[in-house]
């Protein structure tokens, strides 16, 4: 049994209790945090009303009882149920930025992220251009897009409406609807016939790009996401190749995509040994997500 919350507890020292409970649990991470200690510290930070990095501030105050008792009733539910905490909470964090979160869509995540805020992308994105988010899902990547670059328009689609209502809020959420259109369709479907006014500068997407072994042995935490948003047939490439086919017709001249892969690096060297990929280092390492211009994709 779980010892009783104690008032005279830090928030530091309830963190370290409710990781402990989580840690025994055989859970799986990698929704928004990368270990029990991170989903504990996610966990508390709710109860304050507080982003998980302000909550660092606050280590040495003091938790009360009412509020050990809620974190500790979130935490079973993360154990029994073995579902993202973020579909717990309703929210996610990436990047920083909060993100309202719901089983509609994937879980907020993409080392794609991490370039958009780094300023990587910026060669590719000139003032007033266009970009396009290409399987937006809750819309995280075009919302961190629009707050990194303000000058520029983006559109962002999504075969899923579900998915869409949740990206719709998160739009809302941070008044950006003047800057980002939302488009429901299948890919390019989504998109009017291209033409010279309406191509792309960059074109970002995080596409379902799974393969079939791997979605067979996937942790419970990711089938409790929507398998449209992950897998990607047999060798994970299968959007990936409707995507690349006929991205050069919605890209400017000197336009490119950046493409997230994840562990299929393999998969697409096989599937594209023509494309002079450019692959961008992350976090994660420097076979995850690859950048290709529209040059070289004629």
């Amino acid at each position: 049994m779980d010892p009783e919350p104690q008032q005279t507890l830090t928030v530091n020292q309830f963190i370290d209790q409710v990781a402990q409970k989580l840690a025994v649990a055989d859970l799986h991470y990698g929704h928004g945090a990368i270990d029990a200690q991170s989903e504990a510290l996610w966990i508390v930070s709710k109860q304050f009303d507080l982003s998980p990095t302000e909550t660092l501030d606050h280590l040495e105050d003091l938790i009360a009882e009412d509020l050990q008792q809620k974190a500790l009733a979130i935490a079973d539910t993360r154990i029994s149920t073995r579902k993202p905490l973020a579909y717990i909470l309703g929210e996610a964090w990436l990047m920083g930025v909060p993100f309202f979160c719901s089983e509609q869509s994937i879980v907020p995540r993409s080392w794609i992220a991490e370039l958009i805020v780094d300023g990587s992308l910026e060669p590719w994105l000139p003032a007033d251009g266009k970009a396009l988010d290409l399987c937006t899902g809750n819309g995280s990547l075009a919302i961190l897009l629009a707050l990194s670059c303000p000058d520029i328009h983006i559109s962002a689609c999504d075969i899923s409406l579900p998915a869409l209502s949740v990206a719709a809020r998160n739009v809302d959420r941070h008044s950006l609807n003047s800057q980002v259109e939302l488009l429901d369709g299948d890919l390019w479907d989504a998109l009017p016939e291209p033409n010279e006014d309406n191509l792309f500068d960059l074109i970002i997407c995080n596409p379902p790009y799974v393969n079939a072994a791997s979605m067979s042995s996937l942790p419970a935490e990711y089938h409790a996401e929507p398998e449209l948003a992950l897998a990607g047939g047999n060798d994970g490439m299968d959007l990936i190749r409707r995507i690349l086919a006929q991205a050069p017709d919605y890209l400017s001249e000197r336009g490119a995509i950046l493409l997230e892969i994840g562990n299929e690096y393999e998969n697409f060297k096989k599937a594209f040994p023509q494309i002079p990929a450019i692959w961008m280092e992350v976090s994660a390492g420097e076979e995850q997500v690859l950048l290709i211009q529209a040059e070289d994709l004629t």
